[in-house]
Parts: C-alpha cells; sequence; structure tokens
C-alpha cells in the first residue's frame, strides 16, 4: 500500500475545519491593520534561497532540476519569495506595502512534534518604511493574531540586534569577515543567540580583547526582563561610551505597542537576543509558547534587509514576521486538552446550525426544494443520500455533526410538513415544508 511521505500529514474534516478557522482568525486580524494577502509560487529558482542564505542551505531543500536543466526548489520559506515577486512586478506599488501571506512550505530534516517536512507559515512584511513606529505595528498585528487565537501562557521576547552590533564593534569585534571564515562579530551574535558564554570568552581571548566586554554582555543579560530592562540599561551603555540610538528606538518601539495591542501574557525585553540570521538589522522579536518544550517558538520575525538583492536599496530594511501555522496550531490543541475542551478555536464553540435533512421512503426531490431554500440563508445542510432506516439515519447525521434532523416520510410529505428534531435535548417539533418556516423552527 502507498503510503504518504515521511514528514508529510493528512488533514481529514475536522482538522481541515479547524485549520480553515485558524486561518480565517489570522486573516480577520490582518485585513484590521490594513494587510492585504499575496500568494507565490511552490517552487522558485534555487538562486533565491542561496542569495539569501548562502550555498549551505542546498542540503535542506527539496532541490532538482526541471525538464530544461534549470535548478528549482520546493520553498523553504515565505519572506523571499515576496520580496522576490515585489522586485518582479510590485516597485510601482504605493508604499509601505503591508503585505500578508499563508501558504505550504518545505524543508528537508529529522521531523518531530511541531516541526515536519511540508509545513504551514502565516506572515507579514511592511515594506518601504521603517522605524520603531513600523515595528511597533509589526509586532502589535502578532500580538493581537494570538490574542485572537485565544492561545494563552505565551512570552513576547523583543530586542535589537543593531543594539547588540553596536556593543560588540564597542568592545573592539571586527565586522570583516576573514579569509575562508565569518566575521567575529557574526561568530559572537550567533554564539549570543545560543546563549553560549564559554564560546564568547574563547572568542574574546582569540581576537585579544578586554573581558571587561564579556562583564557588559553578562549584564545586558542580566538587566533583560520587563519594560525597566531599557532604564536598566541605558546606564551600562553610557558608562562603556556605546551609542543610544538603538536603545532609544527600542523603547519607543515598546511604549508605542503597548498602545496598540493587549498586553500579552508575558513580556521579556530580552537585550541578547539575537535571531541568528545575518540579515536582520533592527529590531527582532520572538513569540514562545511553554506547552511546546524546546519547539516552543511559534513566531518570529523583526527588521531586515533582503531587497538590495534584487537591486531595490531604497526600500531596505523592510519589517516582519513568520507565524508556525502548525505550531501555534498544536499549542491551542495541548491547552484545550489539558483543560477538557473539545474546542480549540474561538467561534468552534459557538452557535451551529447545521441540519441532517433525510427523505425516509419518500422521493429525494420532494425536500429538495426546502434544502436549497435553506442553504441559500446560510444553514449548512446534509441530505442523506443512502436511504438509511431512522435509527441509521439519526447515528448518520449525528456523526455529521448535525445539531438538527429534519425527517420527511410518506404521512408527513401528505401533509406538506416534516419532523424537525434537536438533537442536544430531543425537543421535536412539525413544521412545514418550507425554507422560511423551518428556518423560523431553528432560530425559535
Amino acid at each position: 500500500m502507498v503510503q504518504r511521505p515521511r514528514g508529510t500529514r493528512d488533514f481529514g474534516p475536522l482538522e481541515s475545519r479547524r485549520r480553515r478557522l485558524l486561518e480565517q482568525v489570522l486573516d480577520v486580524e490582518a485585513v484590521c491593520a490594513g494587510f492585504d494577502r499575496v500568494q507565490t509560487p511552490i517552487f522558485e529558482s534555487l538562486d533565491l534561497f542561496t542569495a539569501k542564505s548562502g550555498p549551505g542551505v542546498i542540503g535542506q531543500l527539496y532541490a532538482f532540476e526541471d525538464k530544461g536543466g534549470r535548478p528549482l526548489t520546493l520553498r523553504p520559506e515565505l519572506t523571499a519569495p515576496v520580496m522576490r515577486m515585489i522586485a518582479e512586478g510590485m516597485r510601482a506599488e504605493a508604499k509601505p506595502m503591508r503585505l500578508a501571506y499563508h501558504g505550504a512550505c518545505f524543508r528537508y530534516e529529522e521531523f518531530k512534534t511541531g516541526r515536519y517536512r511540508e509545513f504551514y507559515q502565516y506572515g507579514i512584511e511592511v515594506v518601504g518604511a521603517d522605524g520603531p513606529l513600523v515595528d511597533a505595528e509589526v509586532i502589535a498585528l502578532a500580538v493581537r493574531m494570538l490574542h485572537a487565537t485565544g492561545l494563552k501562557g505565551w512570552t513576547l521576547r523583543i530586542g535589537h540586534v543593531g543594539l547588540l552590533r553596536d556593543v560588540l564593534a564597542g568592545l573592539g569585534l571586527s565586522a570583516e569577515a576573514s579569509e575562508g571564515g565569518e566575521a567575529p562579530t557574526a561568530t559572537a551574535m550567533r554564539l549570543l543567540d545560543k546563549g553560549d558564554d564559554a564560546g564568547l570568552a574563547d572568542l574574546f581571548a582569540a581576537q585579544r580583547l578586554d573581558a571587561a566586554g564579556l562583564d557588559l554582555l553578562r549584564a545586558l543579560g542580566d538587566a533583560s526582563g520587563g519594560r525597566e530592562s531599557i532604564a536598566t540599561a541605558r546606564p551600562l551603555l553610557e558608562a562603556h561610551g556605546l551609542p543610544l540610538q538603538a536603545l532609544d528606538a527600542l523603547e519607543e518601539t515598546v511604549e508605542a505597542l503597548g498602545l496598540l495591542a493587549p498586553a500579552p501574557p508575558s513580556l521579556e525585553v530580552d537585550l541578547r537576543v539575537a535571531r541568528g540570521l545575518d540579515y536582520y538589522t533592527g529590531m527582532v522579536f520572538e513569540v514562545h509558547v511553554p506547552e511546546l518544550g524546546g519547539e516552543g517558538q511559534v513566531l518570529g520575525g523583526g527588521t531586515y534587509r533582503l531587497l538590495h538583492l534584487f537591486g531595490l536599496d531604497d526600500l531596505d530594511p523592510s519589517c516582519g514576521f513568520g507565524l508556525g501555522f502548525d505550531r501555534v496550531l498544536l499549542a491551542l490543541e495541548h491547552q484545550a486538552e489539558a483543560e477538557g475542551r473539545s474546542e480549540v478555536l474561538p467561534g468552534e464553540a459557538g452557535p451551529k446550525t447545521r441540519v441532517a435533512v433525510v427523505p425516509f421512503r419518500v422521493p429525494a426531490s420532494a425536500v429538495l426544494p426546502v434544502v436549497a431554500g435553506l442553504r441559500d440563508e446560510g444553514v449548512v445542510v446534509d441530505l442523506e443520500l443512502r436511504g438509511r432506516a431512522i435509527g441509521k439515519a439519526f447515528s448518520w447525521a449525528d456523526g455529521v455533526g448535525a445539531s438538527h434532523v429534519l425527517v420527511v416520510g410518506p404521512r408527513d410529505l401528505e401533509a406538506g410538513t416534516g419532523n424537525l428534531k434537536r438533537l442536544k435535548d430531543g425537543v421535536q417539533v412539525d413544521v412545514a415544508l418550507t425554507a422560511s418556516d423551518v428556518l423560523a423552527a431553528l432560530n425559535g
């Protein structure tokens, strides 16, 4: 028997409904913030991703040649394709562009809980504007989205790569790469992202730098916490004669965020968060959910430069984030299970009118006008198609999630009526066989 490929999933009716609902929740928030949906191809030129991340990324990609020998790959993420689309056909659009997107991505890696070879990402980008207010708008949308999903107990971590780079440069680390290696600043950023204090100490020793610089980095780490972290960090930077512009921008962003979005369950200003990606230039942020353990990051983003790769230096930097669609849904499911809830998303438990219409020993054509009329009114209608006996018809109706069953038998048809039964409590009434009368009974 042919099985689905390793690292992929099938989604049945319940999972698919839940995923559509989550996408709708995110879309509503994006639209309210002025973002418009765009869509890019599932496969792109391989060069698009090696230009962004280097040739070392190829081992993680589903890369292939098409019949014309052109090197292509299934997209591993959605930011670079959106930047390519802007460069190729959206240069004249009004600025700033506010773009949202959702779709499948593919990475060849060992999969585990919350991490798959085919996974889904929802993201947004602001292109053609930058600064603390742009950063706050982006973070605020992320907060509003997670708040709208009903996700609980998550932590928002905000930092600033520019601040870290200023600090590292001020401590004497070079931003120039040596032949065949990476720049000391880049190495330090990677070590900071991993929390590798010993590695930082070795780097400082190899660069013959004063160990007092390590004390400053540790002090910045110790200062991380709530909004007060910014005030704590200011005298630390001043004591070493380091610039304060990035810290001022971060403070303005955090203040604006407090006015634009509900308070997150937990907010940390992390002055050592580095995100580990070279193209980030300014504010960076992440969201972590404890239920997912080591795979607990469900969202991340910040201010970055990519459009210069397409000759659009004037539109750099941009700001955006990627939301791990699968991980958010998995966290919501864990929380619902822990609380004994069958409903995972707000609205999923809301009042649902779903009617199973059962023509019993009568021609199906007798109930079709009622079925069509109810559907015209937005009622979900399941028409029984297999001529089941009454008992089995009710079991089927319960299985498809119907809230009511409308049975029309020979005597009903003679009288021009049907029997409408509410499944949760067994209350039943006879109704005229018109969509308006059935609808009135459903709402009564």
